[in-house]
């Protein structure tokens, strides 16, 4: 209804609307235009209009809306960040009135004001932990955030008693080589390689001459490479800077070994007896152990 008379329209008017079957309507100054397809975008965004004109989609529904996988059932979860009191109770909305109110600028999201992406997977660690490990995936895969932005949410959030802090830092810490956060998903799927074929241990993001590498098989000259295409193959920038950093290695003694996402995702066991290759050439020694 606030849309509505920001648009215009009279409160007459819009009582008139619902009399003669333009409007149904969902909650209390919510309506929805009779003949529109019902989505659950539009129940989402009706049902955080119905929570208040500060409310912000929160905890499962704003993961959804950050392209989380989440369940149809899922009830509507909505913010109020400045904890005012609800008087009226709305069927299928849950409303949170948080303690911590750190991290509270809306993002836009479908045009639902909605929790930004470290404080929902703080949110949704509180409800629903089992849920985090693959909406950190979905965040980091996706781009919407790194991994040094969410470990600095974290610390943000990490105050005593916190709901949701712990799912969500186990989660990130899986994103974790070294104690150094990873970059991709590749340099993960690189590191399962290393431990599944049973390969000798790898220093992770070594800075050789200047330049950091993925990994440096450690007492050994060989380097490893994880060369993913949006990175490594569509930037002309990066490729040269790729060819030059292995000009200087392959001078200073370093042999490089360059896999795509193909070879360490699909073709792992090959990866793994290419590597050995290269260490019955280059440093027999480390497989002796």
């Amino acid at each position: 209804m606030a849309a509505a008379s920001h648009a215009g329209v009279s409160v007459a008017s819009w009582y008139r609307a619902h009399d003669r079957g333009l409007l149904e309507r969902l909650y209390p100054g919510v309506s929805r235009v009779v003949g529109s397809a019902p989505t659950r975008l539009q129940r989402l965004t009706a049902g955080v209009l119905a929570a208040g004109p500060d409310a912000l989609a929160s905890h499962r529904t704003a993961a959804g809306l950050w392209g989380i996988p989440r369940p149809e059932t899922d009830p509507i979860d909505v913010i109020l960040p400045k904890r005012q009191r609800s008087s009226h109770r709305r069927e299928g909305i849950v409303v949170h009135r948080p303690r911590d109110r750190k991290d509270l600028a809306p993002a836009n999201r479908a045009s639902i004001p909605t929790t930004n992406v470290v404080r929902t997977l703080c949110d949704l660690g509180a409800i629903d932990p089992d849920a985090v490990p693959g909406a950190v995936g979905h965040v980091l895969s996706s781009r919407l955030a790194t991994v040094a932005t969410l470990d600095s949410g974290i610390a943000r959030h990490s105050g005593r008693g916190r709901a949701g802090v712990v799912a969500f830092r186990n989660a990130l810490g899986d994103w974790m080589l070294g104690g150094k956060p990873a970059d991709s998903v590749l340099e993960l799927a690189m590191r399962d390689i290393f431990c599944r074929f049973a390969l000798p241990p790898v220093e992770f993001h070594a800075v050789i001459g200047g330049y950091e590498v993925d990994f440096r098989i450690v007492g050994t000259p060989i380097l490893i490479e994880c060369d993913g295409w949006a990175t490594h193959g569509l930037d002309r920038r990066t490729f040269d800077r790729d060819r030059r950093r292995d000009v200087a290695h392959t001078a200073a003694g370093f042999v490089t070994l360059r896999f795509t996402y193909s070879d360490v995702v699909r073709c792992p066991a090959a990866t793994a007896r290419a590597i050995r290759k290269a260490l019955v050439r280059w440093a027999p020694h480390a497989l002796v152990a």
